[in-house]
């Protein structure tokens, strides 16, 4: 079983978590309903069958769950095979107590589809359809090769052939829709929860950065007096030693380099935004900010930031947070690898709502899978025309995914559609003609007074 790299994100990946304590406890509830059940249709509805051989199968399915039990550590996780083995071995077991009791007319013949239900959530499809088609195989056999059940008197216990075909048709689209059914919810399940633990990370990240920045610039506040305190002396004693050559140019680099400190410094603490003051911006502070990575990649984004309706003159202020950027820089980062020349990001608000629109001059989205844009793990689908909308991408949704989830946690609404066609009536004539996502927030959401008192800047831990 291939196994993914270290800190790789595996929407496929499911082997060694099936814990053998966990499977053994549910084999060992499985068999005592089965010993319950022989012994009530034994002895109170009579029912004859060939006990010894019965027993012999109820044993060697009680002694494999105490050797479960007795010989591997509780901690024990089976892998793919281990699992399909004892997959096959239960299912196998349970075959021959139906052959041993009636065949496929025994009501609990049912009970064939638990492991396959099970084995589809647990191992990878290849291993299920091998089961599915296995545990077919063997009750078609016991369909027409079984004992049958006797009462007491002697007489065999008989089914009409059309319920008998009935009980095995049931029991085959059984196995074919439980394996089917329980794989997909496996495999959405896994999707959904690695594309979380990745939108996890990728806010981790932000976060990390953010207040790594925030250190920073605290740090270059905290080293400017102490530097300008340098310098000045500096500048004083290079006045002071002007007639010796020597310690005048000793003078000179102590200057330099308490200039070069500070430029670092700031540089280093351009990005920090653990200050308050920096934890708010305006709207085109952060699109600017979010976009920064993407806009030295050979492609023009154009910023348009103006009031909508009913919208104040002077732009909203916003909070500065880690899934806003993260999730504004991925929306801008996928409209720049498909934009042809220019991508467009425009603002608009008005007074409860702040709508933010991201086009690009490419080809637009896939028709087909416009109504999945948000969903991780996008299997490519093939466009109706025969023509590729957006080439040589092999990307799963997963950036979108993120920046979706990010941009929700915030209190937006995202939708994804291409623009229209020039000339379409009610077109916005600054709108490109590519995808476009839209992006809207109620303002009291994100918005924050600019006037109100900020707080004071607590100091860094010593």
């Amino acid at each position: 079983m291939t196994m993914p790299a270290f800190g790789e994100i595996s929407q496929d990946h499911r082997g060694d978590w099936v814990r053998l304590r966990t499977m053994t406890y549910v084999r060992l509830l499985a068999l005592s309903g089965q010993v319950a059940a022989l012994l009530v249709a034994h002895f109170h509805f009579g029912l004859r069958f060939d006990v010894a051989l019965v027993g012999l199968v109820v044993g060697a399915a009680g002694l494999s769950i105490l050797s479960s039990l007795m010989l591997f550590p509780q901690t024990k996780r089976l892998s793919e095979a281990e699992a399909f083995l004892t997959f096959l071995f239960d299912i196998a077991l349970l075959v021959c107590l139906l052959y041993l009791t009636g065949g496929i007319t025994n009501p609990f013949s049912l009970l064939i589809l638990a492991p396959v239900a099970v084995s589809a959530m647990a191992l990878r499809p290849r291993s299920t359809l091998i089961l599915s088609l296995i545990a077919i195989a063997l009750v078609t056999l016991i369909a027409f090769s079984h004992q049958p059940l006797r009462f007491a008197d002697g007489t065999v216990l008989t089914v009409p052939p059309l319920f008998a075909f009935g009980f095995w048709a049931a029991i085959v689209i059984g196995i074919l829709f439980q394996a089917f059914y329980a794989h997909r919810v496996a495999a959405e399940g896994t999707s959904l929860a690695n594309a979380l633990l990745a939108a996890q990370m990728a806010l981790s990240r932000e976060q990390k950065l953010t207040d790594l920045g925030g250190v920073v610039a605290a740090a270059a506040h905290e080293l400017g007096t102490p530097l300008a305190t340098i310098k000045l002396i500096a500048s004083e004693l290079a006045e002071e030693v002007k007639d010796r050559p020597d310690l005048a140019e000793d003078a000179r680099i102590l200057r330099e380099q308490a200039d070069r400190c500070r430029d670092i410094l700031r540089s280093m603490g351009r990005a920090g935004k653990d200050d308050l003051h920096l934890r708010r911006a305006p709207v085109e502070a952060v699109l600017q900010e979010a976009a920064e990575p993407h806009l030295a990649r050979g492609k023009t984004v154009k910023f348009r930031i103006a009031p909508g309706p009913g919208g104040a003159e002077e732009q909203p202020v916003i909070l500065r947070r880690p899934e806003i950027i993260h999730g504004l820089r991925n929306l801008i980062q996928n409209a720049v690898d498909f934009a042809q020349a220019e991508v467009s990001v425009q603002a608009r608000w008005s007074d409860k709502h702040l709508s933010l629109r991201i086009s690009d001059d490419g080809a637009g989205f896939p028709p087909q899978i416009i109504g999945y844009i948000g969903e991780p793990f996008i299997r490519r689908r093939r466009d109706p025309t025969g023509t590729p909308r957006r080439p040589g991408y092999e990307g799963m949704g997963l950036g979108l995914f993120i920046a979706k989830t990010l941009l929700e946690r915030s209190g937006a609404v995202l939708d994804f559609s291409n623009a229209d066609a020039p000339g379409v009536e009610g077109r916005d004539p600054e709108a490109l003609t590519g995808a476009q996502i839209t992006v809207v927030w109620p303002l009291a959401r994100i918005a924050v007074d600019p006037t109100a008192a900020l707080g004071e800047n607590l100091p860094l831990p010593l």
